[in-house]
């Protein structure tokens, strides 16, 4: 099975291209976000404040310290349900860990975005960040959102088209 590289900001063909079981490796800026975040973003853009470049945009559900990154369930109460709206305003690829309920995989297949699954590993992961600075809310310390710049991040599609792996 080959990997498909992916570059961001990713386009809605990228994301055509893709199905559930595909490997991946992604290129360029994402984002992090967690419980703490996650709401406080979409509370701003709800604003009309613009933090961070959301189109096209990769978020990593997890925090980042100097030990390193290492995806966060993503079912959680907060996360999941940034999941949609986060979707309709531009980001195409959402990354952690875990499935998804039945609303959220519809939301992601209604905004043309994904969830992709990537291995609990954090000296891998890290390995794969190129820089990294926070991006918003630098309150939050290592739950804040960062811009992380990546270069070969693992992993596979677990839900794209309405299909899920779960």
């Amino acid at each position: 099975m080959t990997t498909k590289i992916i570059r961001t900001p990713v386009t809605c063909n990228v994301i055509e291209d893709l199905k559930v079981g595909d490997r991946i490796e992604i290129h360029g800026k994402i984002y992090t976000g967690r419980d703490a975040a996650l709401p406080k973003l979409i509370k701003s853009i709800k604003n009309g404040e613009k933090l961070i470049d959301i189109e096209g945009s990769a978020i990593m559900h997890t925090a980042v310290s100097d030990a390193g990154i290492s995806p966060t369930t993503s079912n959680k109460e907060e996360i999941e349900e940034s999941i949609p709206f986060l979707s309709e305003v531009g980001v195409k690829i959402h990354i952690g860990k875990g499935g998804l309920g039945e609303e959220t995989i519809n939301a992601l297949d209604k905004w043309g975005s994904i969830f992709v699954v990537t291995p609990p590993a954090a000296a891998l992961l890290t390995s794969k960040v190129v820089s990294k600075q926070v991006a918003a809310f630098e309150e939050e310390g290592m739950e804040a959102i960062h811009e992380l710049v990546v270069d070969g991040l693992p992993g596979i599609v677990a839900i794209a088209h309405g299909e899920s792996i779960y």
